[in-house]
């Protein structure tokens, strides 16, 4: 017996009248529940098909807009909506700006039900577009086939991509022609690269497979115009050597180009061992006064043009006077350790990946930074251990992953006493969850958002919480 097709549900002419969770419109219906869509801009006025129902929200897509609100733009990119990347791109960069502060706004009060003393205005980004230091791509051989090329019913011989996943989809690949998030050599680099492999008949690699000699590609940029070009492949050949070779000989101002050889069946590649086959190791990047070199493997915020700004608010809300010890918690490559080096008796470092801390040492040494310490291991055992109480910090800094902070590295935190805390996020809500623990002893006298990435919902909050003394 065939399952009965499920009737569509259309609610017609509504107008969306907010953002919410993930970037996406609202609207509210007469008996008051919340629609959620994709890609839709307050003020809209139009018809969606519903998707999913919740108690207490519905989910559904856009099948016709019956009036534009004036806060949306044509978005500048052919792939817009497909690649799921750039997501506000449709949206004035004004009122980005505007929504991205409401949103760090509401998760302070809704989920850290928490009050701010002195909220600052946004950070806005002078560069909208052609901002981010380091893009990742995936090679596939099932890219996504659009509809247009369905419709038209001719056969599709070359199933081969470069580019960025499906939203929603993890073994489409979409082909990517144009992107505008990193500076156009990206685009060129990332254009000829394909069709070179293609020349070649290098096999792109089969997701579901697990097969194919070309697995991915990331380049890196820096304001100091060097360019890292860095390969996953399954197996070194003389093909792929020559394929590393005329994209050298295409692109001379290529600082260094390495690939990594992986067989497992995921991507991530803190356990493999890089080969620099041509340059350097490194390329490097300027913030301030102070030189970074960046590895294949290194976490650096990915906006370079918005790195010192943000710097700039942890230095204000920390008010260091040179007689300080500072804790680093998740320090990266130590950017923000060094960045404070000079305004701090010392500065103690702490993050679980080893090759992060080698490049922290190796930036301090090379910018002759003397009182900074980095130690590798996981931030919640190491002050579990209580190996650093010894050193009673003055002022503790955070920068956590977008889960933010274990609930052991909180109450360690809470044990210390330590009087101001700056608490760096890239995900508000999590941010929130945990201020919401951190407020029983601290208040949260400042907040700053920062835009580190235009074009999209995602914001950078920086806190500052300062001791509560009965």
């Amino acid at each position: 017996m065939s399952r009965k097709r499920k009737k569509n549900i259309i609610l017609q002419k509504l107008k969306l009248s907010g953002v919410g969770s993930l970037g996406k419109g609202f609207a509210k219906t007469i008996d008051k529940k919340i629609i959620f869509t994709k890609y839709g801009i307050p003020g809209d006025i139009v018809d969606v098909n519903i998707r999913k129902k919740r108690s207490s929200y519905l989910e559904g897509d856009i099948i016709k807009i019956h009036k534009q609100s004036k806060l949306r733009v044509k978005p500048k990119c052919s792939h817009f909506k497909l690649c799921g990347g750039c997501n506000w791109q449709n949206m004035k960069y004004d009122y980005q700006l505007k929504y991205k502060n409401d949103q760090v706004l509401q998760n302070l009060m809704r989920i850290g039900k928490i009050q701010v003393d002195k909220i600052l205005p946004i950070i806005k980004s002078d560069k909208q577009y052609y901002y981010r230091n380091k893009m990742e791509y995936s090679f596939s051989n099932s890219r996504w086939i659009t509809k247009k090329e369905i419709n038209s019913q001719k056969e599709i011989k070359n199933k081969n991509a470069l580019g960025f996943h499906k939203s929603g989809m993890w073994s489409k690949i979409i082909d990517i022609n144009k992107c505008y998030l990193q500076e156009n050599i990206s685009n060129k680099i990332r254009n000829y690269t394909k069709d070179l492999s293609l020349k070649l008949e290098i096999s792109f690699f089969d997701l579901k497979k697990q097969s194919g000699d070309l697995r991915n590609l990331m380049i890196r940029t820096s304001k100091n115009k060097e360019i890292m070009v860095f390969f996953q492949i399954f197996k070194i050949s003389d093909k792929i050597k020559q394929l590393f070779d005329k994209i050298i000989i295409q692109f001379p101002e290529i600082t260094c180009l390495q690939y990594v050889i992986n067989k497992k069946k995921n991507d991530t590649i803190y356990d493999l061992r890089p080969v620099c086959y041509h340059g350097k190791k490194y390329i490097t990047e300027t913030i301030g006064k102070y030189h970074f070199r960046i590895s294949a493997k290194s976490f650096f915020q990915t906006n370079s043009y918005q790195i010192e700004k943000l710097y700039n608010i942890v230095k204000r809300f920390a008010n260091l006077s040179g007689s300080e010890i500072v804790y680093d918690l998740y320090c990266g490559t130590g950017s923000i350790s060094i960045y404070l080096s000079s305004y701090a008796k010392k500065i103690i470092g702490i993050e679980v990946i080893g090759d992060a801390v080698v490049a922290a040492k190796e930036n301090a040494k090379a910018n002759n930074i003397n009182n900074t310490t980095f130690l590798q291991g996981d931030v919640k055992e190491i002050l579990k251990k209580r190996r650093l109480l010894s050193q009673k910090p003055d002022v503790i800094i955070v920068d956590p992953p977008r889960n933010g902070l274990d609930k052991l590295v909180v109450e360690s935190i809470i044990k210390s006493n330590v009087t101001k805390i700056i608490y760096v996020s890239c995900n508000s809500a999590t941010q929130a969850r945990d201020l919401n623990i951190l407020s029983e002893y601290y208040n949260l006298t400042k907040s700053q958002a920062i835009d580190m990435f235009p074009q999209t919902y995602h914001v950078e909050n920086v806190v500052l919480l300062e001791k509560i003394y009965q």
